[in-house]
């Protein structure tokens, strides 16, 4: 909240405004500040367990240290899951609501501030200027810019004193000005025939301008913008966008591949070159999805067709009932009703079938006809076309010479250099332009990928910081605000920076984004393995004594090595 801090304060808003953005901000930093609230609280409950040597009666008493922590394990287990709930459904809210809020007060403009001898412009379309104020509503000596009509500074209101006042539940201000001058020319048109520039000049006693108010007041944002966010999303919504950019890359690669295709051969004539074997299942499972789709909507678009085209009977209802009864209709006899349009539309196009037959009919007679001429006369009509000879002999130096001079005379193969090299540049460009589009895609991808990941070891690390906070607590023995704070600022820098770290590596490609999100878990689980075998043993790892009984007894070996060899 801090880094909004200069666009959020100044602008008048009111406390619950303030008091909302506060609670979405709380909620929101709620995944990372569990994992250090887990480990402070573990490192002073047993830190005080330790310093006031009740860890020592409870293991005097035949309870290991294991069963000690195993009631708070498994509180800790619970709250894993239920900071997993929390990950999942309630922040991806808070978040869609603080972004909104976020926006709505960044677009407000700051609060109506006039200062003594400052051109104030937060109102729009005016500057407005007071050499003098008494108190919050009354003006001296006020200098007015009108900027509505875009033209500049010609329109100007001078007055020797004013008074403002809000109303309408502040959605508008009245300036009432006192004793003044207003000064408006007219913009000079340009040309050989101009008029001369119109000026006027009006003094009023009282004069009054309203003020539109909306731009200072907070309207609220459709918060469907935020749809695409990933931070508003859950696990199943993070799902579909990552199958659906997927489909998005795969298409895209398909179709390089389609366009490589179509040109490749043209160089290489016998190879060609095809998708590769992942890119065409998964456009293979697509399509049918696509196909699915389609016929389901086909489905629907009948259904609703086949209502659309029901026949109604309120008509029949409609009718007596009388009439009803008298009714017997005839299976024999068959009655049809066409108005004349349509008997005309199905006539004419008869007539058009009927017109086409006899003219094709006619064709063939005339070919016939011609058949028959030919066998009688088979001399006299019938002409051989002559055949293409093929030559199979190389060309020689004499005519490859008077083909290259046509070709250098009529600057065919400049011409020919030219287009081949404009369309290789055209499909480089092509290529480079969808090659980055993928990459964007890609990375894309591997956000949601991030986004997904996150839900878990956001929760996974509040287990992770027991293990390392409980043991560590047993072993300094040390309770308050003293040591276990400092501790735990130190893992929880640590935890923070290997998150970060991780998580770089998996946006910019360089590791799996499994493997970046569950980086800084899986380095700090050692420790606390290692803290909770030590706390077991009662190792005093943070007293001097115990590392100058290391130091004496790594020389000591030192020495009978040397002794050995000697």
């Amino acid at each position: 909240m801090l880094k909004y801090f200069d666009e959020i304060f100044g602008k008048g808003l009111g406390f619950w405004i303030y008091a909302e953005l506060i609670g979405y901000f709380v909620v929101s930093i709620s995944p990372m500040a569990l994992p250090l609230a887990v480990l402070l609280s573990s490192l002073m409950t047993f830190g005080n367990l330790g310093e006031h040597f009740e860890l020592t009666a409870i293991k005097s008493s035949g309870i290991s240290l294991i069963r000690a922590l195993r009631p708070i394990a498994i509180f800790t287990v619970f709250l894993v899951i239920a900071a997993f709930l929390s990950n999942n459904f309630l922040v991806p809210k808070v978040n869609l609501k603080t972004f909104s809020l976020l926006y709505d007060i960044r677009m407000k403009s700051p609060a109506l501030d006039i200062r003594e001898g400052i051109f104030y412009a937060g109102i729009p379309g005016y500057s407005i200027k007071v050499n003098q104020k008494i108190g919050d509503n009354d003006l001296k000596d006020i200098i007015i810019y009108n900027h509505n009509d875009a033209l500049g500074n010609l329109d100007v209101t001078i007055a020797d004193s004013g008074r403002m006042e809000k109303f309408f539940n502040e959605n508008y201000m009245r300036l009432t000005l006192y004793k003044g001058t207003n000064y408006k020319e007219a913009r000079a048109t340009r040309g050989i025939s101009e008029k001369p520039v119109e000026f006027n000049r009006t003094t009023f006693d009282e004069n009054v301008i309203i003020f539109d108010m909306d731009a200072f007041q907070l309207s609220r944002t459709p918060e469907d913008l935020w749809s695409t966010n990933r931070a508003i999303k859950n696990i199943s919504e993070i799902k579909v966008g990552l199958d659906s950019i997927s489909t998005l890359v795969n298409d895209e690669q398909f179709q390089n591949y389609r366009t490589a295709s179509s040109i490749y051969p043209f160089f290489t004539r016998d190879r060609n070159l095809d998708p590769l074997d992942n890119i065409m299942e998964r456009k293979a499972e697509d399509d049918s999805l696509r196909v699915q789709k389609a016929r389901k909507n086909r489905e629907l678009a009948d259904s609703l067709e086949n209502l659309k085209n029901k026949p109604d009977t309120s008509t029949i209802l409609a009718t007596k009932p009388e009439s009803r009864l008298e009714f017997k209709p005839d299976s024999s006899k068959t009655l049809s009703v066409r108005n004349s349009s349509s008997i005309s539309k199905s006539d004419s196009l008869f007539q058009a079938k009927v017109s086409n037959r006899k003219i094709q009919r006619r064709n063939l007679e005339n070919i016939e006809l011609d058949a028959e001429e030919l066998v009688e006369n088979p001399q006299e009509d019938i002409q051989e076309q002559p055949k293409k000879i093929r030559r199979t002999d190389p060309l020689s130096e004499e005519e490859k010479a008077k083909i290259d001079s046509v070709v250098f005379k009529k600057g065919y193969q400049s011409n020919a250099l030219t287009m081949a090299l404009n369309n290789a540049r055209s499909l480089k460009n092509n290529f480079n332009i969808k090659k980055i589009q993928i990459e964007n895609h890609q990375k894309e991808f591997r956000r949601y990928e991030i986004a997904w990941y996150q839900k878990y070891t956001q929760a996974f690390a509040c287990f992770v910081m027991f293990l390392i906070g409980a043991p560590l607590g047993a072993i300094i023995k040390k309770g308050g605000l003293g040591m276990p704070v400092l501790v735990s600022i130190i893992f929880f820098i640590v935890y923070y920076m290997l998150t970060i770290t991780g998580e770089k590596w998996a946006k910019e490609g360089v590791t799996d984004p499994f493997l970046g999100t569950w980086f800084s878990c899986l380095m700090l689980l050692p420790f606390g393995l290692f803290f909770l075998k030590q706390a077991r043993k009662d190792a005093r790892l943070f007293e001097p004594d115990f590392y100058i009984e290391w130091w004496k007894g790594v020389r000591k070996r030192f020495k009978e090595k040397r002794t050995v060899h000697s």
